[in-house]
């Protein structure tokens, strides 16, 4: 399984970005998907996640309300759609894919892909 994260950049505080991770070698609805991030000089965190079946969403309580977690299966593909994002924001976003006991554990995911930069300016 190899997962290929892309559509960081940079974002004016207050604007908009999407982020996309395509999933390769196996079909996306084998996974549960998250999305984590790391800033710099601290550890990697839970931003937001979603279950196979897509029906079920969790997200961390500084992105609740602005993010958007989601999934198109059939484009084998989870986006992170970021709405008002804070300077607070900025890190390195990975995705990550497996069927994971706890969504919101970086310990329940046995695959990443290579992170995107997001740099968020105020």
């Amino acid at each position: 399984v190899q997962l290929q994260a892309y559509g960081g950049g940079l974002v004016q505080a207050g604007g908009s970005l999407r982020l996309s991770c395509t999933v390769s070698g196996r079909t996306l609805t084998s996974y549960d998907m998250g999305w984590f991030r790391q800033a710099p000089g601290k550890e990697r965190e839970f931003v937001a996640a979603i279950r196979r079946s897509g029906g079920i969403t969790l997200y961390a309580d500084s992105v609740k309300g602005r993010f958007t977690i989601s999934r198109d299966n059939g484009k084998n593909t989870v986006y992170l759609q970021m709405d008002r994002p804070k300077p607070e924001d900025t890190a390195v976003y990975y995705c990550a894919a497996d069927l994971a006991p706890q969504i919101s554990n970086t310990g329940s995911y046995r695959y990443w892909g290579r992170g995107t930069l997001v740099t968020v300016s105020s």
